[in-house]
C-alpha cells in the first residue's frame, strides 16, 4: 500500500498501552493514543523502524568504535522509534517515540504524532 501526506501535524500525543512496555525508553507500538481530546483506538501496525543518529554537538561527542555501536542501539536519550498505523475509524497515521530526555525533572521522552497519510490505489 502506498501513502500520500494528508497533513503534517507534529504534536505531543498521550498513548496507552493493553500491557506496558518491558522497556520505557524501547517501546512497542501503543494500542492508542490521545490527540485533540479523541481516542484514536490502533488496530494494525503497518510498519516501524527507528532513527538513532545523533545531531548537533551531539554527532562528535563519540569515539568512531562507540558511534558505530551507538547508531545500530542507540544511546541514553538518543533516538527515535517510528510507527506507521492504522486507526479503528480507517485513518491513517505516523507516530513517534522520541527519547529525547528534556529536562532533568522530565526524563521520560514524549509521543509526536507526525503527519496524517492517505492510502493510494496505486500499489
Amino acid at each position: 500500500m502506498n501513502f500520500i501526506l494528508e497533513r503534517f501535524i507534529g504534536e505531543n500525543i498521550e498513548v496507552q498501552y493493553d500491557k506496558p512496555p518491558t522497556f520505557e525508553k524501547t517501546p512497542g507500538c501503543p494500542d492508542r493514543f490521545f490527540w485533540d481530546g479523541l481516542p484514536y483506538t490502533i488496530i494494525e501496525m503497518l510498519s516501524q523502524w527507528h532513527d538513532f543518529s545523533r545531531s548537533g554537538s551531539m554527532a562528535h561527542n563519540m569515539r568512531p568504535s562507540s558511534m558505530k555501536k551507538a547508531r545500530r542501539r542507540g544511546s541514553y536519550g538518543v533516538g527515535r522509534f517510528y510507527f506507521r498505523v492504522r486507526t479503528k475509524n480507517d485513518r491513517f497515521f505516523e507516530i513517534y517515540y522520541d527519547r529525547a530526555v528534556k529536562s532533568v525533572d522530565d526524563r521520560k521522552g514524549e509521543w509526536v504524532l507526525l503527519r496524517e497519510l492517505s492510502s493510494s490505489l496505486a500499489e
